[in-house]
């Protein structure tokens, strides 16, 4: 075996010598045809060279092939085919400056329907069982859960064989100990189940667990926990094991790998300090483009005698100079419209959103003797930098709402003493709508019950008879 494996490599080295001789066409070149004798005679020579190899050793004996060059003649390059090779200037991210250019390039992120073929391939299937698995995959939607029925599932296979629904729920079944675990399910108790199934017996409460999301998950979602305790026999203590046990599942084992959401990073594009006591606002220096005038093109207007082309040339610099003034206008404004609202927001950046004021754009637009639509185009999609995180210029304008005393509340510092109170009140027994709007009502805020609603709902906060805990 290894004298042949010798001979091969022998073999397709003097080949691709002779390829590499030249690059004209091999019909062009004046070689004699090889017929059946020049090729028996040359596999005799191979035959004759084996005496030159040690059958015992892989090493061959080179000095049998004197007249083999080291260097192979070839008639081109690579740069003269590919081009010259890249270099780091090519990148602008690249090691140089001191980055690496491919930190930054985005790869495609895995979605659970890739994740779950893959283990598909995995699992030994026939050719129906397998067609059935696709379609149920491609079913499955992005928190994990089987959007279509059996029954429409075996309808979309068509084929002209008839699935039935058992066949469709056998292949299902098999899919629902996939990874992630519960991914398949039909509904929340179906997830949960599938999740608590694969939990080691001896787990604590776990009977009781699959007893409740099998039977009472209804009840649980509303939080009676009266009514909770009183069907499944029960005490509070016991009970608050059994939902720890259900809450440390995964009521959407698909939403890691949603693809859709991709992280946004955030450039400041005003930076608000505090040194020596008094805050200063500046601009980003990072964000400002850097133009001017190319001195080459500006010059060349002192010797152009055409007077077509020295208009044209004009014009063309007059343009990119009003450019160049326009830029630098636009961020002159942004700085005073930044500076303006620091002013009047100074209680916010001291003592936090409670402390927020009443601002619309009217008021920066008479301040500062701007339009009103200035002033909104400059706050759009404009950034802050400030000691309490990064915050969009429209953030700090709010609407406001009447006190009992005559004076105005920012809506935006309201829903900040909504958000403290239910932060502290009683899990037990949380505040209703009616009693924040109380509470506000005492310190002279008027706000309605609706109006808590509302700001509630905006802060994705939960009502309290679903933001009740056990004690």
């Amino acid at each position: 075996m290894k004298v042949s494996r010798t001979v091969l490599k022998t073999s397709l080295y003097w080949k691709l010598y002779r390829l590499s001789l030249t690059r004209c066409d091999y019909q062009d070149l004046d070689f004699p045809k090889e017929d059946e004798s020049n090729k028996e005679k040359e596999l005799s020579e191979n035959d004759d060279s084996l005496s030159d190899f040690d059958e015992d050793s892989n090493e061959i004996a080179l000095d049998t092939f004197t007249d083999i060059p080291k260097e192979l003649a070839v008639d081109s390059e690579w740069e003269d085919i590919y081009g010259s090779t890249l270099t780091s200037s090519d990148y602008p991210n690249s090691e140089v400056n001191g980055k690496d250019f491919l930190a930054n390039q985005e790869s495609a992120a895995e979605t659970l329907q890739d994740h779950l073929r893959w283990q598909l391939e995995l699992t030994p299937f026939n050719d129906l069982d397998r067609a059935c698995a696709f379609t149920i995959i491609d079913a499955i939607n992005s928190d994990g859960y089987l959007n279509a029925s059996l029954e429409e599932i075996a309808q979309s296979l068509g084929g002209n064989r008839r699935v039935s629904a058992n066949e469709i729920k056998t292949v299902l079944r098999r899919i629902q100990q996939f990874d992630p675990l519960g991914v398949g399910a039909r509904n929340l108790s179906e997830c949960l189940l599938l999740q608590l199934e694969y939990l080691p017996p001896n787990t604590p409460w776990l009977k009781e667990a699959k007893f409740l999301v099998r039977k009472y998950l209804r009840l649980l979602g509303t939080h009676d926990y009266a009514q909770l305790t009183k069907r499944m026999t029960l005490n509070r203590d016991e009970l608050r094991e059994v939902i720890n046990l259900i809450q440390s599942l995964n009521p959407r084992p698909g939403a890691s790998y949603e693809s859709s959401q991709t992280t946004t990073y955030v450039i400041a594009d005003v930076f608000v300090k505090k040194p020596g006591g008094r805050w200063k606002v500046e601009l980003n220096p990072e964000i400002l483009p850097k133009l001017r005038i190319n001195t080459h093109y500006a010059n060349l207007m002192s010797h152009i005698s055409n007077r077509d082309e020295y208009n044209s040339l004009k014009n063309h610099l007059t343009e990119a100079r009003w450019f160049i003034k326009s830029l630098k206008s636009r961020q002159e404004t942004l700085l005073k419209v930044a500076q303006c609202v620091v002013r009047r927001q100074t209680g916010f950046l001291e003592y936090g959103e409670e402390a927020m004021k009443p601002l619309v754009l009217h008021d920066i637009a008479n301040e500062l003797e701007m339009h009103e639509s200035t002033v909104s185009r400059v706050t759009t999609q404009k950034y802050l930098h400030t000691p309490r995180g990064i915050f969009e210029l429209k953030y700090f304008f709010s609407s406001h709402v009447s006190t009992s005393n005559g004076g105005e509340f920012s809506t935006t510092a309201i829903r900040a003493m909504i958000k403290k109170l239910i932060a502290v009140e009683n899990t037990a027994k949380p505040l209703s709508d009616s009693q924040i709007a109380d509470f506000l009502s005492d310190r002279g805020i008027q706000v309605a019950r609706r109006t808590v609603a509302k700001y509630r709902e905006a802060m994705v906060i939960p009502p309290s008879n679903e933001r009740k805990r056990l004690a």
